[in-house]
């Protein structure tokens, strides 16, 4: 170790852990180790709840741990080798890295990276250990970033700096949901000006699609929901009609071919449900109908289609992040918060304290909420 680095101390803080699947989460004392090498340890400013929490939360049977991933903070230590990172640094933190060096990162044609990519066993990727732990045994991470707690450490390439001039309680969504959809939108499908495009499911990640959308210029945006409770927000991002399968007569599939003259140009499949995708794909059209999935299925994780969507011309593609590499390109998106240019402010329907989290698991259970931004205590 150089002898001009000085190595930080563990701290104690509180954290909300989840001790069973299911069961509302404890605030706990927790003590969190140094940063080490190539780590930062991050103060949380501002985190969001996200859909793909709750899956966790509901389903996986990795406890104790902290979730949490879409959240912004400021750097209060760093470890050895940290050149990217200072004290004071305000950050975002990302559930997929980019170390800039592996196959797909120097690729430039994914964000898939080999070294950083999503971690799903509750561990750090540099040593497969854990940096918290609660009464002496050990707390694992959900995506090596845990942001339910008032600091957290993460791999230098699992955080992106951004400008001391943005408001981290607005910005932390850019590390998920929204940056997802407008990704999707954008980077995946690459929607083009006059095209017709459907969206099942209105939540976070579908808006953030209709956003993209209509920043593109698309001239029809349809939304696929149940809810008819999120039909007046979607207006606000561009939906220009919209479908509820339990009002339609026929299949919804066939609706949306009636009223866009044979299938959509895009579809994007945002419940994460695979029987939709399906459906997703057959509402687009032949020849060149594209359909993008980009919901986190719960159960079923396969995907059953028909040979003959393919071989008609029809494409369906995955969608990770957007398609964004987070630390090349999420500051490029802060800055076009920044110019006005798209929207975060209307995703946010709740503010809440650290210590009401458990409330906005209940309000996206119920489908009560956008967004709940969690604010750490300053």
């Amino acid at each position: 170790m150089s002898s001009s680095f000085k190595q930080p101390n563990v701290i104690t803080c509180r954290a909300m852990v989840a001790w069973e699947a299911g069961k509302e989460l404890v605030m706990e004392e927790v003590q969190l180790s140094p940063p080490q090498p190539h780590e930062i340890r991050v103060k949380v400013v501002s985190t969001s709840l996200c859909r793909s929490d709750i899956t966790a939360w509901e389903s996986q049977a990795i406890f104790p741990r902290i979730f949490g991933h879409e959240a912004s903070g400021i750097v209060e230590s760093v470890g050895e080798g940290v050149t990217e990172f200072v004290e004071g640094d305000h950050v975002l933190t990302v559930f997929t890295g980019e170390c800039k060096t592996c196959k797909h990162c120097a690729s430039g044609k994914s964000n898939m990276c080999q070294v950083l990519g999503l971690e799903r066993r509750g561990v750090m990727h540099s040593d497969q250990k854990t940096r918290f732990t609660v009464k002496g045994k050990p707390v694992f991470h959900y995506c090596a970033v845990s942001s339910f707690s008032e600091y957290t450490v993460v791999h230098s390439g699992c955080a992106v700096k951004v400008s001391p001039h943005a408001p981290l309680e607005k910005i932390c969504l850019l590390s998920c949901g929204v940056a997802a959809g407008l990704g999707a939108a954008w980077n995946v499908a690459d929607i083009s000006k006059g095209s017709t495009v459907v969206i099942f499911g209105l939540g976070t990640l579908g808006l953030a699609v209709a956003q993209g959308a209509k920043l593109r210029g698309a001239s029809q945006i349809i939304g696929v929901e149940t809810n008819p409770e999120k039909y007046e927000k979607a207006k606000a991002f561009g939906v220009t009609e919209f479908l509820n399968p339990k009002d339609c007569k026929e299949p919804i599939q066939q609706v949306i071919k009636h009223i866009t003259g044979g299938g959509a140009d895009y579809s994007f499949e945002c419940i994460g449900d695979t029987g939709m995708v399906a459906t997703a794909l057959q509402s687009c059209c032949d020849g060149w109908g594209l359909t993008v999935t980009l919901g986190v299925p719960k159960i079923n994780p396969e995907i059953t289609a028909h040979y003959s969507a393919f071989l008609l011309g029809k494409t369906l593609k995955g969608s990770l992040f957007g398609g964004w590499r987070p630390k090349s390109d999420l500051p490029s998106l802060v800055e076009k918060y920044m110019n006005a240019e798209i929207q975060i402010d209307e995703f946010i329907t709740h503010n809440l304290a650290f210590e009401d989290i458990n409330k906005a698991f209940s309000l996206m259970r119920e489908g009560k909420c956008l967004r709940c931004v969690i604010h750490m205590p300053k």
